[in-house]
């Protein structure tokens, strides 16, 4: 992640409320419209009543920096929607997240209390980041997930050790099983992939594979990690980074931030460096 001096200023605002933070938390939309009311030189405030209102809010902004109240879904669709059309890299986004999936928004350095996130739109920084845009122009600001992991599991990474601990038990246990080793029905994920960072094969079909993750890493590559299935002591991850990361095998669904994708045979990721800006608190 790229950082730029800039700073932020109050001028002009759109600030765009998702209805989901305006059904799940009524009081934080209202301090935060109030913060960004009294400290902005002009606010318009926009109340969509679904993607299709709130794309065409974004879209309508004109000179006003766009400021969305909501939770991550809100945070992803509205990159995308930039993407999209293509002004991503010439609008800088400010985000106050409200809601009840605030995972992505907290690993961004967002500040998840109203007063403070509003106060990081009128007096934060402005700090370019990378993106993940697969071959279906789609984007991903965290991480991808193969298999994709459950929104509840993302959401608490302090229990993911334990977790790791129970699934190598379950292994150990049904090693000797090789239907275990086939894709999962119910669509979590295949345990056979091949993955390529950079042209250069990582891991290939023979070999069988808990899961993999890609994320934005540091000056415009993608860390990769590949987690081998094992055999009693778990086994060590397979590292590498790189600016394009293709992941191919029989059909697989994968998590970007908040959504599921798939399923689909192959996927390619590249690593757009300081593709979009946030606002985020100074310092």
């Amino acid at each position: 992640m790229a950082e730029v001096a800039t700073f932020a200023t109050s001028e002009q605002l759109l600030v765009v409320i998702d209805p989901v933070a305006r059904r799940t938390d009524g009081e934080s939309v209202r301090i935060a419209k109030d913060v960004l009311s009294a400290g902005a030189a002009s606010t318009k405030v926009c109340l969509p009543d679904g993607p299709e209102e709130f794309a065409r809010a974004l879209r309508r902004r004109g000179s006003r920096r766009p400021v969305v109240v909501g939770d991550d879904r809100a945070l992803v669709r509205a990159v995308s929607l930039l993407h999209r059309q293509r002004e991503l890299a010439g609008c800088a986004l400010s985000v106050v997240p409200v809601g009840p999936s605030l995972g992505l928004s907290r690993s961004l350095g967002l500040p998840t209390g109203a007063v403070a996130a509003a106060r990081a739109v009128l007096d934060g920084a402005e700090r370019r980041m990378d993106l993940l845009v697969d071959d279906s122009d789609g984007v991903v600001l965290g991480a991808v997930g193969i298999p994709p992991v459950s929104a509840r599991e993302a959401a608490l990474p302090l229990v993911r050790p334990w977790l790791r601990t129970c699934q190598s038990l379950v292994r150990t246990l049904v090693a000797a099983r090789p239907s275990r080793l086939t894709s999962d029905p119910a669509g979590s994920g295949p345990a056979r992939l091949r993955v390529e960072v950079d042209g250069a094969t990582l891991v290939d079909l023979d070999q069988p594979v808990e899961g993999v993750s890609v994320s934005p890493g540091e000056s415009g590559v993608a860390e990769v990690e590949v987690r081998p299935v094992s055999v009693g002591a778990e086994a060590t991850p397979l590292m590498a980074a790189g600016r394009t990361v293709t992941v191919s095998g029989a059909h697989f669904r994968y998590r970007g931030d908040v959504g599921v994708s798939g399923p689909v045979r192959t996927r390619t990721w590249v690593v757009r460096e300081g593709a979009w800006a946030l606002t985020l608190p100074a310092g």
